[in-house]
């Protein structure tokens, strides 16, 4: 593809859309700036050589014209001296040159028009590529405050498991008691004690398996 071909594509491009059908619109932007930068230098240098054709036409004219002028002096003095033959002879000569630069007038007009086009086309690559620049750093400022929140929302999660674990630890912790007070009790206890002490150690006991169960419960539903 040519530097032109290429460089219209460019203009012509639609950012937002290309940047919609990528599977990476990161690398695929990256690539954009990339080409539309490359792009830029090669038509600012064409640019740069169509400047200097300009240049170096414009002191073709001049010097035609200047050698124009002269032959039509030339022709005055030869007519002032009654040689109209040499006359004849310096006005062909000068006929020749502003045929001469004519071409070189049409040349200097083309030029000048193709440089109007590319000073146009270069500002709107110029527009384009500040343009993809920008949605670059849009996505980066994206990225970068996806990344936090998702830091954010696993040290969140992180610490909603550590409390759930220490909340079945103290439950635990309670459980053990219960069952140890229970335990304690039994300690030191024969078939013939005290017949009342024994139906109230049984109430104690409904009261603390009440208790245990309780806690058993608690336990499950925030395991759940």
């Amino acid at each position: 593809m040519g530097i032109f071909s290429r460089f219209s594509d460019i203009v012509q491009s639609n950012i937002n859309s290309m940047l919609d059908r990528a599977e990476d619109p990161e690398k695929m932007i990256r690539m954009m700036i990339s080409e539309m930068e490359e792009t830029l230098i090669e038509v600012r240098s064409a640019s740069a050589r169509i400047i200097a054709d300009k240049k170096t036409a414009q002191r073709r004219l001049d010097n035609m014209e200047k050698d124009a002028a002269e032959w039509e002096r030339k022709a005055k003095l030869a007519l002032s001296k009654n040689r109209e033959d040499l006359a004849r002879a310096a006005l062909a000569e000068k006929q020749a040159i502003l045929e001469e630069i004519e071409l070189i007038n049409d040349e200097l007009k083309n030029l000048e028009e193709h440089l109007e086009k590319l000073d146009v086309e270069i500002s709107q690559l110029q527009t384009k590529l500040d343009d993809a620049k920008a949605k670059e750093k849009t996505m980066k400022l994206r990225q970068q405050t996806t990344s936090a929140r998702m830091k954010t929302k696993r040290q969140n999660e992180r610490s909603n498991v550590e409390d759930a674990f220490s909340k079945f630890e103290k439950f635990e912790q309670r459980l053990d008691k219960y069952e140890s007070e229970l335990e304690a009790m039994d300690l030191g206890k024969g078939k013939s004690g005290n017949l009342n002490q024994q139906f109230a150690d049984l109430e104690n006991d409904d009261k603390l398996n009440a208790e245990i169960e309780r806690l058993k419960k608690d336990i499950n539903t925030n395991n759940n």
